[in-house]
């Protein structure tokens, strides 16, 4: 035989509660969903925002380093202190590209330039515009594939290597001088990882 506990009574003194308006009832089960919606739903969206952005980042990334040619444009302060190339300020038509692997990494950067920024150029690299040979193509015929330079047009070109001593970069200069006063400047710049 079970027993069964007798059910209690309300305590005399407590009146009894009236029942709930549904009015009430509805507004204050919406403001619970709303609050729940609110925790949960914002940051959700967030992360589901931040992934998507994230993704096209990565996308864009991706198209830029598996690009092969020059893109048009500064290379960063960085990669123009890493490799040596001080670009002068007032240059016109940059572009630059850059390859990386486990022996070389290289900076393969264009510009025009006045023949006082060439000076300017040169002098900051750390050699002088007497040290170019005329008709001395010294960028690589591999290296001129890589970016699709073609040293063949009219000139008259010069060129010069600017070696350094190892960690510095290795730098091949071409110059197209067949704008007398606004010279075209070839680099590339090697160093080891």
């Amino acid at each position: 035989m079970t027993a069964s506990l007798p059910r209690q009574a309300s305590p005399p003194d407590e009146p009894q509660r009236p029942p709930e308006d549904p009015r009430r009832k509805f507004r204050r089960r919406a403001l619970t969903l709303l609050i729940i919606v609110l925790l949960i739903g914002v940051p959700a969206g967030y992360l589901v925002i931040s992934a998507n952005q994230s993704r096209n980042s990565g996308k864009q990334k991706e198209e830029k380093y598996s690009a092969t040619g020059l893109t048009e444009g500064w290379p960063s302060r960085v990669q123009r202190r890493l490799y040596q190339v001080p670009i002068p300020g007032k240059s016109t038509d940059v572009a630059y590209y850059e390859t990386n692997n486990w022996k070389t990494s290289r900076l393969y950067v264009q510009f025009g330039i006045t023949n006082e920024g060439l000076d300017k150029f040169l002098a900051n690299v750390g050699t002088s515009r007497d040290a170019l040979q005329k008709g001395d193509i010294t960028i690589s015929a591999r290296d001129q594939k890589v970016v699709g330079w073609e040293f063949t047009g009219a000139g008259p070109w010069w060129g010069l290597v600017h070696k350094q001593k190892d960690p510095a970069p290795t730098q091949d200069i071409v110059v197209n001088w067949s704008q007398p006063q606004h010279p075209m400047v070839y680099v590339v710049s090697r160093t080891i990882p």
